[in-house]
């Protein structure tokens, strides 16, 4: 049906100074002090409901904050909010009143272009440390700065707050060096005896400056293979295909069909070795499960990485898809190829019984699981969660099919959902999506095996280099496997970004964690954590 962006305008009325046309959604340029009531009109009255991303960025004469607006009943249907701010006095309202996922988006504006918010709850520096000076993407940022980074303390945040005569309170840090942070993440715990009272995830230990370095890259090969290095366990191919989708969507590039195809089944691949990976050390964090659970993940793991390293001929940073498709074909002899893959997919009914018997069965899981780290659906959207842990809250939103890319919409498959929203039920999305994902693949394998030979097209004809018009700008997102992976670049008429953004699914996911946990007992946290099957190196990028 589309957007009726005139409507929309007529609805923001004054607060509007000016229209922009993006490539993906038409923008409009707010005033700073009418932030608020205007994303709440949105949201309230024309139904944009989901903040994908908060994008901000310097220009010679002006800051600049771009609110990336859709819908969780139809993604397609999209809007920007364009706030823009003087270079002498960055300062704009904050929408966290009306988006509790702006809270994160805005504190990562602010500690990495410098934008000020306004009645912001807690406008702090979430990557670098408090004592940081500058801000990393700033035009004037002086990188040879020595920087000193005092050593202090945590400082107890019990006294007045949450500590009186009837209560046994003490503060606790989990991580960051612990198995079950999976990762450098740092968990500051306020407990009432083992109840959690209060939990805020410290972020930033694992920040690679991953969006400066695509800032850095030509369009045609030096940004491809930095992707892989954000959702580096297992989701390579989909990280790859997040940036692909956004620089073809710039440059106008086309992608051969039977390269599509390629891309989906790939995907696919490693949508099942992500999910395995989460199966395997959820476990692991549940009840200590290594010998068989952990393993038996690890296993078929290792079958799928099998599969991709013939496929890519990398096992972790594939660096396989190209600007317009992907680097080289299947690989010779095929029909050994597609032999593995109908042999892995065989077996894995059996395999995933085996695991519905080990863990779905088990009385402990189930106590640990069911009704632990309940999201309910209106709390999830407002976080912008996505993903399975939104699917398995009721969420029914899966870029795949409501915005759909590659080859999906040509194939026959099913959305998961599930209703409990609890940690059992974010197993239950991941186990059922590997079905679902076998499904696809075995689809696209019949594809590609009676493809005629003259018209396997993998790569379509793509210039040695790109240099898309100065301020053309897109925002685009797939389906990754832990949510909504998407990428915003704007040009400035070079043969690279003037910003690249990378809107992670593991840090919108992250921040619904006190949501989740607090007013429950410290394993219950320890097990919603282990759900929301985050990576850091994609949380802090």
């Amino acid at each position: 049906m589309g957007v009726d962006y005139d409507a929309l305008e007529d609805l923001l009325g004054d607060a509007v100074v000016g229209r922009e046309s993006h490539l993906n959604a038409d923008g409009f340029v707010v005033r700073a002090d009418r932030v608020e009531e205007s994303l709440s009109a949105l949201k309230e009255e024309a139904g944009f409901d989901h903040l994908s991303a908060v994008t901000a960025q310097e220009y010679e004469d002006r800051f600049e904050s771009i609110y990336h607006l859709k819908k969780y009943n139809d993604p397609t249907e999209e809007v920007s909010v364009v706030v823009p701010t003087s270079r002498d006095d960055p300062v704009s309202q904050s929408a966290s009143s009306v988006f509790e996922t702006a809270k994160w988006h805005e504190r990562e504006a602010y500690d990495l272009v410098g934008v000020q918010y306004d009645d912001h709850p807690d406008l702090r520096r979430i990557l670098l440390p408090e004592t940081w000076q500058g801000h990393p993407l700033g035009r004037d940022y002086n990188q040879n700065k020595p920087q000193i980074v005092t050593f202090e303390e945590n400082k107890n945040p019990l006294e007045g707050k949450f500590r009186d005569e009837e209560s046994d309170t003490m503060f606790l840090n989990i991580g960051p060096h612990h198995p079950a942070t999976h990762g450098v993440l740092h968990l500051e715990t306020v407990l009432d005896g083992e109840q959690v009272v209060d939990v805020e995830p410290d972020i930033g230990y694992l920040h690679r400056c991953e969006e400066q370095m695509a800032q850095n890259g030509n369009y045609r090969y030096q940004i491809m293979p930095y992707p892989d290095r954000w959702d580096y366990a297992s989701a390579g191919l989909l990280n790859e295909w997040a940036y692909a989708r956004t620089a073809e969507d710039l440059n106008d590039i086309e992608v051969p069909e039977y390269a599509q195809v390629i891309r989906t089944m790939g995907a696919e691949l490693c949508r099942i070795a992500s999910h395995m990976l989460a199966l395997g050390t959820f476990c692991l964090d549940i009840y200590g499960e290594f010998t068989a659970i952990f393993m038996y993940a690890m296993r078929d793991r290792e079958n799928v990485q099998k599969l991709l390293e013939d496929l890519t001929g990398q096992r972790m940073m594939f660096n396989y898809f190209r600007l317009g498709g992907v680097v080289w074909d299947i690989p010779e002899p095929r029909e050994t190829f597609f032999e593995n893959v109908r042999e892995f997919l065989d077996d894995l009914p059996n395999r995933l019984e085996e695991y519905h018997d080990l863990i779905t069965d088990n009385e402990l899981f189930q106590l640990r699981c069911v009704d632990t780290g309940v999201l309910d659906a209106d709390t999830a959207k407002d976080f912008g969660v996505t993903g399975p842990i939104a699917r398995a809250s009721g969420v029914d939103y899966d870029l795949r099919r409501d915005d759909p890319y590659g080859y999906y919409e040509h194939l026959d498959w099913d959305v998961v959902t599930e209703s409990g929203g609890d940690n059992y039920s974010r197993l239950l999305v991941r186990m059922r999506e590997v079905e679902q994902s076998a499904r696809i693949i075995e689809q696209c394998v019949d594809l590609l095996e009676d493809w005629p030979e003259d018209d396997r097209e993998v790569q379509s004809n793509v210039p040695r280099t790109l240099n898309p018009e100065a301020d053309r700008e897109t925002y685009r997102a797939v389906e990754g496997a832990k949510g909504e992976l998407g990428v915003y670049i704007r040009s400035d008429g070079t043969g690279k970004p003037a910003r690249f953004k990378i809107r992670s699914p593991c840090f919108s996911n992250l921040q619904a964690l006190p949501a989740m946990s607090n007013g429950e007992y410290i394993p219950d946290l320890i097990a919603t954590l282990g759900s929301l099957d985050i990576i850091l190196g994609e949380v802090d990028r």
